[in-house]
């Protein structure tokens, strides 16, 4: 029933943008950019329109409903005892609809060593995601009280099987589906966020779905908020909750304190101080996110 809830109003979605999209002479003016600077915000680490770790209600990009927005990103998170990498594109189409795909690389380095998996053994995983805005508009909607509500999913696949297996995890692919609530307040140059989301996923994936512990999926939260100095420079905090299904990984609440300059509508640079707790036998993964957004 949910992923039937799901993959009809994200085909709705796709229907509506379809039938919304105007015609052009010339492609490229679908990328209208006509959004205000810094609301599509930058590239979540899963690849959706958000923060670093939390997802958004906003729709990635600079396209009015009018038009089309996309992104590339690449973040690499620097820990203590391990390194995660992402790289991915996301669209906004017509300020509706979001699709996105990215790509990690967690890197184990050491500790791979110690757990018998060889120094440097990575796991891989693909996401792909899909985000629907269904009601209210977080900048042209000033005057009332009711927030951006979007839906979306995220679909992870994991090529490491084998070892999830192995660590009393359950599966190698999962699908997370969330609902997030984004209020932009223009006066007070604060933009705030709320998302649930829906998970069986260990760190965030890549350790597998569900695990010895636990199984089924549980509600999670993610917050954030954002205060912009100036159009081009903001800074905030987020905080994200996250399942512990695994006896051998101790999983602990993420959460940041994160910097973001938006050189112009193409190009914005974040860095952020992360902590991601205890990652399975290491506590204090505490260090440096830093990534790069260019887009239409």
């Amino acid at each position: 029933m949910r992923l039937a809830f799901f993959r009809f109003a994200l085909a709705a979605g796709l229907w509506g943008a379809a039938s919304a999209a105007p015609a052009f002479a010339d492609p490229l003016d679908l990328f209208d950019g006509g959004k205000l600077l810094a609301t599509g915000g930058v590239s979540q680490v899963e690849g959706a329109g958000g923060g670093g770790l939390a997802n958004w209600a906003l729709i990635t990009g600079y396209g009015t409903r009018d038009g089309v927005g996309a992104n590339v990103h690449y973040t690499t998170v620097l820990l203590p005892d391990y390194r995660l990498q992402s790289a991915g594109i996301a669209v906004g189409l017509f300020d509706r609809l979001e699709l996105s795909y990215a790509w990690q690389e967690f890197d184990t380095q050491d500790v791979g060593a110690a757990l018998g998996l060889g120094r440097g053994f990575t796991f891989h995983q693909n996401i792909f995601g899909a985000k629907l805005k269904l009601i209210g508009d977080a900048v042209y909607e000033q005057d009332g009280w009711l927030p951006q509500l979007s839906i979306g999913l995220q679909h992870k696949e994991n090529d490491r099987g084998t070892v999830i297996g192995a660590v009393g995890g359950k599966s190698d692919q999962g699908t997370d589906y969330y609902l997030s609530a984004s209020k932009l307040f223009l006066a007070q140059s604060l933009l705030v966020n709320a998302t649930w989301r829906h998970t069986r996923a260990n760190h965030l994936g890549i350790l597998g779905f569900g695990g010895d512990k636990h199984d089924g999926y549980s509600a999670q939260f993610e917050g954030s908020a954002a205060y912009l100095f100036s159009r081009r420079f903001a800074v905030g905090a987020e905080l994200r909750t996250k399942p512990s299904n695994l006896s051998i990984a101790r999983e602990q609440a993420a959460w940041d304190i994160f910097a973001a300059y938006f050189f112009n509508k193409n190009l914005s640079a974040t860095i952020a101080y992360v902590d991601l707790g205890n990652i399975v036998i290491r506590d204090d993964q505490r260090g440096a996110y830093l990534s790069l957004q260019a887009g239409l």
